[in-house]
């Protein structure tokens, strides 16, 4: 069998039996087994099923991080593949079955290829990143310093089920991925009857203004080209349309793309609720929970990893990421501490119209497995000729 029948294998058979979360114990054994045989460094994890390989190169130098997630979703599949989850309610409905059999093929490329390692490779297998901080856990267990010094540069990618052309690799200096952080907002009242608002404090009214307010705050006070993203995507109040309900609830993602305006939206956002809660007699408490920091590519590792795909996969593989996209990654603590570079590869399968194919995270997202030996590959570039351009 060839690398990429190999690796098609593994990620039909990761797919077929998807794992959440930071307890992934079927997925780690998949990947120990695959692993198994070659000339790595393994420890695993003890806070979550991590797995974290080290190849020692022919020759002393620095180290490079490789990254791959393998934790699914919480959707139930609603595709006819024949390879579909048997886990009901379990779906890898955003592609890290991909990136972790990717991962897998760079490791054997770069086993492979041993002799031309001018240093060490990290191979970092991470659960937990769909909400856990994953990479968070694993840097406080110590992947960082596996091969003894930090590593110099860390990559890490992403399939995309819809938008970019299959086999597309982009990525920008800067920022790439929002920070995602969350509002609740509890509007307290006084409830009543439905007939009599007048002698009630309805909370709903108010919160409906808030949450109209909170668009319009964004849209005035944050620069366009620094953005912010408010989305309300829960709301709760009441029990049945003649009753008053003593308070209203609601939740709210916020995206935002540099450390400054991410600090300074959290004020805003909880002055504004408390505010219009205050001119309608109500009180009004805010819970702002902190998430994902934004994800930046070093500028130079950027062009680095721009630069390896053009060369090793040809110019018309490669087109520069025109914005930063709006969701939010746990590799950005990887990149807060190591320079390095996240890309993003298109996965849509032949056929699909990519304005309309479903997305990340759809019941009915679909990726391409003819990517894989090609991500793979990339990855296993990316170490080696980082490696030798650290050492000249």
């Amino acid at each position: 069998m060839t690398l990429q029948d190999d690796l098609v294998e593994l990620r039909r058979a990761l797919h077929r039996e998807p794992e959440i979360g930071l307890d992934l114990p079927r997925t780690q054994e998949r990947v120990l087994a695959a692993l198994d045989g070659l000339p790595l460094e393994i420890t695993t994890g003890e806070r979550l099923t991590s797995v974290t390989a080290v190849l020692r190169g022919s020759r002393p130098g620095p180290a490079v991080l490789l990254r791959a997630d393998m934790d699914a979703l919480p959707v139930h599949e609603k595709t006819d593949l024949p390879y579909r989850s048997r886990v009901d309610g379990r779906m890898h409905a955003c592609g890290h079955d991909l990136h972790t059999a990717m991962l897998v093929g760079a490791a054997r490329l770069l086993s492979d290829r041993r002799s031309d390692l001018e240093g060490d490779v990290v191979l970092m297998f991470q659960p937990g990143e769909e909400g856990e901080e994953g990479a968070k856990l694993m840097i406080e267990e110590g992947v960082l310093d596996a091969a003894g010094d930090r590593p110099v540069a860390a990559y890490g990618m992403h399939v995309f089920s819809t938008t970019i052309p299959r086999g597309l690799f982009l990525t920008k200096g800067g920022p790439v991925l929002a920070a995602a952080d969350t509002l609740t907002v509890t509007v307290r009242g006084r409830g009543g009857h439905g007939s009599a608002p007048h002698r009630a404090l309805d909370p709903i009214p108010a919160a409906c203004e808030i949450v109209t307010a909170l668009q319009t705050h964004v849209t005035r006070t944050y620069d366009v080209f620094d953005p912010v993203v408010v989305t309300v995507g829960s709301f709760h109040a009441g029990t049945t349309d003649n009753v008053i309900p003593d308070e209203a609830r609601f939740e709210v993602t916020v995206r935002t793309f540099s450390a400054a305006t991410r600090d300074r939206v959290k004020e805003g956002l909880v002055r504004l609720a408390r505010g219009i809660g205050e001119a309608h007699g109500l009180t009004v408490d805010c819970v702002f929970g902190i998430g994902y920091p934004v994800t930046v590519n070093d500028d130079t590792e950027a062009e680095f990893a721009a630069r390896t795909v053009r060369e090793a996969l040809g110019e018309d593989r490669y087109f520069p990421l025109p914005t930063p996209a709006t969701g939010s990654e746990d590799f950005s603590y990887v990149l807060e501490q190591v320079p390095g570079a996240f890309l993003v590869v298109g996965a849509c399968p032949p056929g699909r119209d990519l304005a309309t194919a479903p997305s990340n995270h759809s019941a009915e997202a679909e990726f391409d497995d003819a990517i894989l030996a090609d991500g793979a590959a990339l990855l296993a570039e990316l170490a080696i000729r980082r490696l030798a351009r650290a050492t000249v």
